[in-house]
This record gives C-alpha cells, sequence and structure tokens, in this order.
C-alpha cells in the first residue's frame, strides 16, 4: 500500500510523539517528506542540512578522558554524531581564541563555572539554552544553577561537576597532623623552600595569599598584604603549574611536596597510590564547571549532548573517572559509595560547606589584579 504525503507526515509525527524517533530524525525524515511534494520552508533546509559532528573543547588530561569514554562515545554510538574535541590549560586563552574566531567554530566549552561565565555573557558569547531539550537538568543541584541564573534568566550554560582547589602534600615529608596545624600557611613554610608549588594563576594566588592573611577572598581589604604574600609563595615556589597533567607529574615525581592543587586530580593520584595527602582548609577555594554552549552553535544537537551527559547512569561514569562529585542533586539521584568519598564531595546537595568566589567582585577587579599578578610573576 502506498501512503500518501499527508499520510507519511501524520505517522512520522505520531511516532516521534510516541518517542520512537528522535527530534533529529523526525525533522529530517519530515523535511525530506515536505520536500518531495514541493513545500519549501526555512526549517527544512536546517533540518536536512544534518548535523555530523559537534565541537567541545575541555581541560585535557583525565578528566577529557572520563568524558571522552563515558559519554561522548556512547553518544556518537546512539546518535552517529561525532564530538570533535579541543583541549586548553588556560581558560583565558580559549575565550581569546573564541573572541577571534566565526560563531560557531567553537561550540560546547568545559568552562570554570560563573566567575567565567560572566566573561563570555559580557563578550556577547552566550547562547540561549532551550531547556526543555535538556530534561535530565530536573536532577541538577539548584544551588549550582542559581549563580548562573542571577547573570542570565536564560541560560546558555548547565553545570557538571565541582570541587576545590585544596592544599596537597606529599605524605613522606608532610604529615597529615602538620597540614592541618598550617593549613593555608603550609604554601609560605620556608621549610620547603624549592619544593612548593602552585596554579600559574591570579585567582588561585590572590585566593591563597587572602587566606593567608585572614581576609576574605570576596571582600578584600588589604592588597598590599596580599600583594606580599603573593611574592612570597613565588620565591619559595619551584613552579607553578599550568594544568592538571603537570601538576600531577611534579607531585608524583617528588619535585614538589606541597602545592595548591585540584581535588580531583589528587584524587586520581591517590587512585594511582602515590603517597599524596589532600586538604581543604578554611575558605578553601570552591568552584563548579559547566557545560557552556556558545552562539552559533548547532542549539538541538549541543541540547541533546548535554542531556545525555546529565543521564545518571553517564555522569555517574564520568564523576567516578574524572574523580570529580557530579552537578547531580544527591537526596534525587543515589550516587555511588565512590562519588561520596570524593574530595568536596556535599552530601547535603546545600554547597554551603563551600566557599565560591562572587563573580561579579572578581570580574570587577580582574583586569587589575591580572596586570598586577603578571608583574610579580616575571619577578616585579
Amino acid at each position: 500500500m502506498k501512503l500518501s504525503n499527508g499520510k507519511r507526515l501524520e505517522r512520522l509525527h505520531d511516532r516521534y510523539q510516541n518517542g520512537d524517533l528522535s527530534r533529529r530524525t523526525f525533522l529530517t525524515l519530515s523535511a525530506a517528506a515536505a520536500a518531495a511534494v514541493g513545500l519549501d520552508m526555512a526549517w527544512m533546509r536546517q533540518a536536512l542540512a544534518a548535523v555530523e559532528e559537534v565541537r567541545f573543547d575541555g581541560w585535557g588530561g583525565t578528566v577529557q578522558d572520563a568524558i571522552d569514554k563515558y559519554a561522548f562515545q556512547p553518544y556518537t554510538t546512539k546518535t552517529k554524531i561525532k564530538v570533535v574535541q579541543g583541549t586548553f590549560g588556560d581558560e583565558d586563552e580559549i575565550i581569546t581564541k573564541i573572541k577571534t574566531a566565526k560563531p560557531g567554530d567553537y561550540q560546547v566549552i568545559h568552562s570554570s563555572g560563573v566567575n567565567y561565565y560572566i566573561k563570555y555573557v559580557n563578550g556577547g558569547l552566550t547562547s540561549e539554552i532551550n531547556e526543555a531539550n535538556i530534561p535530565n537538568m530536573a536532577n541538577v543541584l539548584q544551588p549550582m544553577i542559581d549563580p548562573f541564573r542571577k547573570l542570565t534568566p536564560k541560560l546558555s550554560a548547565v553545570p557538571y561537576d565541582y570541587g576545590t582547589t585544596g592544599i596537597a602534600y606529599n605524605t613522606k615529608v608532610i604529615s597529615p597532623e602538620e597540614a592541618k596545624e598550617k593549613g593555608a600557611a603550609l604554601l609560605l613554610d620556608k621549610k620547603y623552600a624549592g619544593k612548593v608549588g602552585g596554579y600559574d594563576d591570579m585567582t588561585t594566588r590572590v585566593w591563597y595569599a587572602a587566606l593567608a592573611t585572614g581576609q576574605d577572598p570576596n571582600n578584600l581589604k588589604d592588597m598590599d598584604a596580599i600583594w606580599a604574600k603573593v611574592r612570597e609563595t613565588r620565591d619559595l615556589a619551584k613552579k607553578f603549574w599550568s594544568s592538571g597533567a603537570e601538576l600531577m607529574d611534579l607531585l608524583s615525581k617528588g619535585e614538589i611536596v606541597v602545592t595548591d592543587a585540584w581535588s580531583g586530580r589528587v584524587a586520581a593520584l591517590q587512585d594511582q597510590g602515590a603517597p599524596i595527602g589532600y586538604l581543604d582548609p578554611a575558605g578553601s577555594y570552591a568552584w563548579m564547571e559547566d557545560m557552556l554552549i556558545l552562539k552559533g552553535s548547532p542549539m538541538a544537537e549541543c541540547e541533546e549532548l548535554i542531556n545525555f551527559m546529565l543521564d545518571p547512569a553517564t555522569s555517574i561514569a564520568v564523576a567516578e573517572g574524572q574523580s570529580y562529585p557530579p552537578s547531580l542533586d544527591p537526596t534525587k539521584v543515589k550516587l555511588t559509595e565512590k562519588i561520596e568519598k570524593l574530595p568536596a564531595f556535599d552530601k547535603t546537595g546545600t554547597m554551603k560547606a563551600l566557599t565560591f568566589a562572587d563573580p561579579v567582585y572578581w570580574a570587577t577587579n580582574e583586569d587589575a589584579w591580572t596586570k598586577q599578578w603578571n608583574r610579580i610573576s616575571k619577578g616585579a
């Protein structure tokens, strides 16, 4: 029996409504059927030009390996859409590249939370997500979504994981008791001169100087004292590292014995049997990461990818692989014992025990503090 084109379109629509077809497949097939009878509308051309790949840029190393293995590869198997990947060590660098590229050249960024989100917003680089296409957002921690929505009621990003920048130390050299007693001051202990490390980043350097001087990192009163502490750490440091891979290499080889460090990278080293302890001193720098969709991206495909990544099974597998807690609300989704033991994991779902940067305050001071940090890092 031959079907009329009208009947074919009705049946395709019924299958889509019943969940038998993805949105992309429905649009593509219905556009093809409509084109066969001479209809020509803008949405048909877009649907027929099927997206075959989505670009993603992230932090590389163990974190991106886990995302690739547990999210991207299964997503490609399911949808036939390839995820083309790039990496960066410093998010400011990728922002500079995005600003000079054409809209759509860069699409999904594994971004460093609200204090970077505001940079994309101020740069006019953000999209507007259709949250109806990401139903798995219902399981995302509301305290992680709220800071983004305060900046843009219509979101361009979805929180994905979180962690802390605490203190990592070699347990063959420094005992847990000494680390706990000294806290942030451990980075300034002259006993470890030449064996100290730190993240080559203005925010981290100023944050830890704030803790060392007893100031609120979100309301600094004495910047002279801050810069003096930054210089002290610089003079004691063997090296300021610039990527998670470099951090892990310096710690695992014993080239440094104490450093501020990303919680997940330390957890990965501990899993490998390295003698590395981890401490979150009071006021430790907490951060969240998100999946940001840039302006000019194929929105339906990017939204579908993020929804897939937020599926509890996918998100839990990625979290275990990258050693950072997922953005899933533990009061809604049963998480695993391994995740519950990760550094920085908040079992309450309130995030109240973590100290995040005030994005507006830090963005306001970003330029001036970055210039001063650049001068100090070069020896001033």
